[in-house]
């Protein structure tokens, strides 16, 4: 397959993913756990509170829609576990978001790691895409290769390989790209990969990347570019970077720098940067993903999920036309910084503050690019 680098994405507005769970879903999972309902008692409201959600995004006119990740309790971890060879575990702690300690969760490799053709995400994606009307994109998102690397700081266990970790590297290739393809036969043509790993090998670097850290940095490029060239011409690929998104909190913190050159020589359609604050940098960066030919999509990320208070319009449209010193207006587009729940913990804001966040950022976009 050729890389197609003239794919547009649906709309000058987009979300990340994820939607705070409604108080009648975390019940139900509650329930659950408890053996109070069946498991097939539980899908039937994710079903309704799932085509709530898409309804409620068609009517705001978002282009693009997700099922909010209704169905995963984590960002991440659900998608991995659904993988052969792969398996959740609780280890003895937490991760540490910027002093508190996440809910208890990990991976450990313990068998070869191969695609599972009845992994659970996809049936969620074929219901999500039979709720989505023509002219609006059924949106697919699932955690980035590099996120799955193994690393016991990260609580991801390698278990099977020994160490081997080319041998680990291919596997993922070969699993992440038959797994794209199904999703793709399946309808999808808008996939987003969601990165922690950029965002925190930014933070553990200054101007430029940690040396320790640059093989993993180039088996990120190479994963991701194995990945992006092998998909189909018209299926939109996107990655999120993140630098952590737990209950408001974060866990990386440093500027785009150190992993710029890295992410210009991605051949993704797009991509999703967080830059609601201080800790995300400058827009200098941006300068390099542009000079690399490819008009990729860059969605800035300026209207924070992690807080209630929603910001000004006039200030996102000037934060805008100074993006546009680094890269051509036309290929700059708008989203929130995140998700609003990550895990289904969710962030420190209600509903309505979510959707006022959303409308916020099409009026904004539509106000920019006048459409």
């Amino acid at each position: 397959m050729t890389v197609n680098n003239q794919v547009k994405l649906p709309a000058r507005y987009d979300i990340v993913g994820s939607y705070l769970r409604p108080e009648s879903l975390k019940q139900a999972r509650a329930a659950l756990q408890e053996n109070k309902i069946t498991r097939a008692e539980l899908t039937q409201i994710e079903n309704e509170e799932i085509k709530h959600l898409v309804d409620t995004q068609v009517a705001l006119g978002l282009k693009a829609v997700t099922d909010g990740e209704f169905r995963r309790s984590w960002w991440h971890l659900d998608f991995f576990d659904g993988l052969n060879g792969a398996h959740f575990f609780e280890p003895a702690h937490g991760f540490i978001f910027n002093g508190q300690e996440t809910r208890k969760g990990g991976i450990r490799l313990t068998d070869k790691l191969s695609y599972n053709p009845k992994h659970p995400f996809f049936t969620g994606f074929e219901y999500l895409s039979k709720l989505v009307p023509d002219g609006v994109l059924a949106k697919q998102t699932i955690p980035s290769p590099s996120v799955l690397f193994p690393n016991e700081d990260a609580e991801i266990f390698d278990e099977h390989y020994a160490h081997d970790f080319e041998s680990f590297l291919q596997d993922e290739i070969i699993t992440y790209q038959k797994t794209i393809q199904h999703f793709y036969d399946l309808g999808c043509r808008y996939l987003q990969i969601d990165d922690t790993s950029w965002g925190m090998w930014a933070s553990f670097s200054k101007e430029t990347i940690n040396p320790a850290l640059k093989p993993l940095c180039e088996a990120a490029v190479r994963a991701i570019n194995a990945i992006a060239d092998n998909k189909p011409d018209d299926l939109i690929l996107t990655m999120h970077i993140c630098r952590g998104n737990y209950a408001s909190n974060w866990a990386g913190a440093g500027a785009y720098n150190p992993v710029a050159d890295y992410l210009a020589q991605l051949h993704i359609d797009g991509f999703f940067l967080e830059y609601d604050d201080e800790r995300s940098g400058g827009f200098e960066p941006l300068e390099k993903i542009a000079a690399n030919n490819r008009n990729q999509a860059i969605v800035l990320g300026l209207v924070t999920t992690k807080l209630p208070e929603l910001e000004e319009k006039i200030l996102l449209e000037k934060r805008i036309k100074l993006a546009s010193e680094y890269a051509d207006l036309d290929n700059l587009y708008l989203s929130p910084q995140c998700g609003f729940a990550s895990t289904e913990e969710g962030n420190h804001l209600s509903t309505e503050d979510q959707w006022k966040k959303i409308e916020l950022v099409i009026k904004t976009a539509q106000t920019v690019w006048q459409k």
